[in-house]
């Protein structure tokens, strides 16, 4: 019997150094050979060609100019490889930043994004150090799906224009106004735009199909472009729209920061901080799930928030990691990070050499490749899974997806993770928290008596005036008043001593501790004793620690239910 449970002690911490230790550090340090190189670099140069295109199409789905991609691909993609906790990240723009960016831009103009980029990197090397990297994870799938799906339907949306070449002075924000605006514009559709777009949409598919390792993106656009510039199509190109893009780097400076800004800017800051999060955690699990190799969550946090600032100080985007890129890097051959930095290199060289061809290449072609983008995004298959689901992940999925479209990302995210979380709640308060007199299922019965009929109850196993409950689940705030309710309708004359069968009970929190005070204070007024039976290390020391021993002079505890009984056999 141990009336004075003590909790164990503790073993001493772990050295926390090589949580933040980066990949390449790692493999350098287990031996780099010239055949490794090779191999990083044809997969760096296949990963190049597929993010050129990309990088550019999604920096005008955000609404700046192309260059603002290459740079955050150069940059940000550097240094996610360089510093981060996966062999194989490759880290740039993606398509989930398209409507946060865009909102931004069009609520803040391009200097308050970049405020909000080096907030968001600020927020992530905070959440790595603060070893948030495990956190992230568990954000539910309805929610990611949900909003992952809301942004393909919004980054759809925005390419109709170009898909289509009409003539649109001032497009809007907001989804039904977008629409609405294209509606409008409907006589001013340009045949050679479009033909240019489903032509390039084409080529895509049949490749991804007919030839899958071809770079589909690049020889579409490729061939966009030979075909207008032959032709003399009619068609905006990056040239007529943007003026092409610079053939430099340009250097780092900081933008204005003042308290007013950063107030405005915050709730965008942390979507960012938190799209950047989740989206490099699940790329980095994907490259697991396809090596074998293992990612370490929190370094890759952290370089993520310097790739953001980064990106920030140079006037590129927000950047993350990109699991499309990341898988090419795989099946490409990929060794080590540096393959990623080798794609940055390559990307780079596009700029100081050969920037004056991007004044080339038709908006049309970019605008199929962003369809072909949403479409991956949209997930449709996990979608009708989660469809199928129970009652409340359907509507934490729907609400999620309505919010992202209709509304914005940040009320989406954050009505999503809250709805979801008070769903978790709910269900764990509809777990059996308390059994009580009832017959109980063999197998869990190695302390009771079978009776002559095969059964099993605890009622004749009792002593006079003895009543047992068993609590059953984790004990916290989320089911720890409908403990009391149980409890209030169950009892009728107070028993002399009840018995609380704890073995099941893994973990408890505040509320619970607060929740089995007020049972045993009232047990205390009514004269009756407690007895809690094989409480587990960590509701131990969550007792011991808050107090709760002091509470009732008549609590006493036991290793298991016979001891229990015994105990209250000698008090009769």
């Amino acid at each position: 019997m141990d009336n004075h449970p003590h909790p164990p002690t503790a073993s001493p911490a772990a050295p926390a150094w090589h949580l933040f230790v980066p990949k390449l550090y790692t493999v350098l340090r287990e031996g780099y050979r010239a055949r490794d190189f090779r191999d990083d670099a044809v997969a760096g140069l296949t990963v190049a060609i597929v993010a050129l295109p990309l990088a550019m199409a999604l920096a005008i789905a955000s609404g700046t100019t192309p260059d603002k991609g290459l740079i955050t691909a150069i940059v940000a993609g550097f240094l996610i490889s360089a510093l981060g906790g996966s062999r194989f990240q490759i880290g740039g723009p993606t398509g989930a930043f398209v409507v946060v960016v865009f909102n931004v831009i069009h609520a803040h103009g391009y200097d308050g994004l970049v405020l909000a980029t080096l907030m968001a990197g600020a927020m992530l090397l905070v959440a790595g150090i603060a070893r948030f990297g495990d956190w992230i994870k568990y954000i539910p799938d309805p929610v990611v799906t949900g909003f992952t799906s809301g942004i393909a339907v919004i980054i759809f949306s925005s390419q109709i224009g170009d898909l289509f070449g009409l003539s649109l002075a001032n497009l809007p924000a907001e989804f039904v106004a977008k629409w609405e605006a294209f509606w409008d514009a409907r006589g001013s559709v340009n045949l050679w735009a479009a033909g240019v777009a489903f032509g390039a949409l084409g080529v895509i598919i049949a490749l991804r199909r007919l030839a899958p390792k071809w770079p589909g993106f690049l020889i579409a656009v490729i061939a966009a472009s030979l075909l207008v510039y032959l032709l003399n199509f009619p068609v905006d190109t990056i040239g007529s729209r943007f003026g092409g893009i610079p053939s430099s780097l340009p250097m780092p400076h900081w933008p204005e920061i003042t308290v007013v800004r950063l107030q405005e800017l915050l709730p965008s800051a942390f979507t960012i901080a938190f799209l950047a999060g989740v989206e490099s955690l699940l790329s980095a699990m994907v490259a697991d799930g396809m090596t074998g190799r293992r990612h370490r969550s929190n370094c890759e946090l952290v370089a993520q928030g310097g790739a953001n600032i980064a990106s920030a100080l140079f006037g590129g985007m927000p950047a993350t990691g990109a699991i499309a890129r990341t898988a090419t890097n795989i099946r490409s051959g990929a060794r080590s990070p540096l393959a990623g930095i080798i794609h940055a290199l390559f990307l780079l060289l596009f700029i100081l050499l050969l920037s004056p061809l991007a004044a080339f290449i038709p908006m049309a072609s970019l605008a199929a490749i962003l369809v072909v983008v949403a479409w991956n995004m949209s997930e449709v298959d996990k979608f009708r899974a989660l469809m199928r689901a129970p009652r409340g992940d359907q509507f934490v999925l729907l609400l999620t997806f309505g919010l992202t479209v209709m509304v914005d990302l940040t009320v989406a995210i954050e009505v999503g993770v809250v709805l979801a979380a008070v769903l978790f709640m709910h269900r764990m308060s509809q777990v059996d928290a308390l059994q009580h007199g009832i017959k109980l299922l063999e197998g869990d019965m190695d302390d009771l008596t079978r009776l002559p009929n095969g059964g099993y109850t605890q009622r004749d196993t009792l002593p006079e005036g003895v009543e047992v409950y068993r609590l059953r689940g984790p004990l916290f705030f989320g089911n720890a008043a409908r403990l009391g309710d149980i409890l209030d309708a169950i009892f009728g004359p107070w028993p002399r001593i009840i018995i609380l069968r704890m073995r099941d009970v893994p973990m408890i929190d505040a509320s619970g501790v607060g929740a089995l005070g007020e049972f045993l204070r009232r047990c205390e007024a009514h004269g009756t004793g407690v007895i809690v039976t094989g409480i587990l290390p960590q509701p131990r020391q969550v007792l011991e620690r808050m107090g709760l021993y002091t509470v009732s002079v008549r609590l006493r505890f036991t290793d298991d239910f016979p001891a229990a009984i015994a105990l209250a056999r000698k008090e009769e």
